[in-house]
């Protein structure tokens, strides 16, 4: 039995399975609450799926993972090897996961600490790889914590969406800029800016909003060496597109990650998302 720091993350970083598993992250999945089945992400409910109920405007609802889910989850890492564990999850503006996880790292066999990454699907992805190959590199909790700091400080995730109206219901975003985005007819462009979902731009058309995104992460990405993931929830068209001329314009492009995003995320944003992160290794 290895002894290690480990890293633990909830199922919204949509990490590649064989990424996980390479690096040893384990995710702690939050749950999607359809009429009332109660299903957990990334097994029991798909993006597709989830979609589906979304179109079909069945009532949908996510639930983070109990404290008794994450002590389980300390307990089983502890007795895997680790003599530390960093657990990093989701946005706290966003979901209470992290309150969940700080309750139960009091009673945790070994040392936890829980991080509030202030990011959500790959923008908490890139946070939680950085920290696991801070561990692997022999690196205590401390450093792996911030390794996943410094890689928080400097991502930025931005998002088209078709309507407000998922973000509005879940209570993602004031009802006054949700009604202002339907009243004005525009396509919003999104950002995540101090762990909340903010407005970015109004942009009159689909078509636009996709452009303005392209440029935007184009102007952030600039020189610096950048890994790259976009997502969307039932729009791989729109997605592959995005990637294959980011895949042109950002000339020091590391790695490019196209992924649908999951139940609990697409739950909030509804079909026709498309978001890209940036994160400067």
């Amino acid at each position: 039995m290895s002894r290690h720091v480990a890293i633990v993350t909830d199922s919204t970083a949509y990490l590649p399975p064989r990424t996980m598993e390479r690096h040893g992250i384990t995710a702690v999945p939050l749950t999607v609450v359809l009429g009332d089945q109660a299903l957990e992400e990334g097994t029991e409910i798909s993006a597709r799926s989830l979609a589906l109920a979304l179109q079909k405007r069945r009532s949908v609802t996510t639930s983070r993972p109990s404290p008794e889910v994450f002590a389980e989850t300390y307990r089983r890492v502890a007795e895997d090897g680790a003599t530390g564990i960093v657990s990093l999850h989701l946005s706290a503006e966003l979901s209470g996961t992290y309150d969940a996880a700080v309750l139960a790292a009091r009673e945790a066999p070994v040392p936890v600490r829980v991080v509030d990454t202030g990011m959500v699907a790959m923008a908490l992805g890139f946070c939680a790889l950085a920290a696991a190959e801070s561990a692997e590199a022999g690196g205590t909790v401390d450093d792996a914590v911030t390794a996943a700091e410094k890689r928080a400080a400097g991502t930025y995730a931005y998002f088209y969406v078709d309507t407000l109206d998922y973000l509005r219901r879940g209570g993602r975003i004031g009802a006054a800029q949700a009604l202002l985005g339907s009243a004005l007819a525009v396509k919003p462009l999104l950002q995540l800016d101090g762990g909340r979902i903010e407005m970015m731009e109004k942009v009159r058309t689909a078509g636009k909003a996709i452009a303005r995104l392209e440029e935007i992460v184009a102007e952030r990405a600039g020189s610096a060496q950048v890994d790259i993931a976009v997502h969307h929830l039932a729009a791989q068209d729109r997605a592959s597109a995005l990637a294959e001329r980011l895949r042109l314009r950002v000339p020091a492009l590391a790695d490019l990650h196209v992924s649908e995003i999951g139940a609990v995320i697409g739950a909030h944003t509804g079909p026709g998302l498309l978001g890209a992160v940036v994160s400067p290794r």
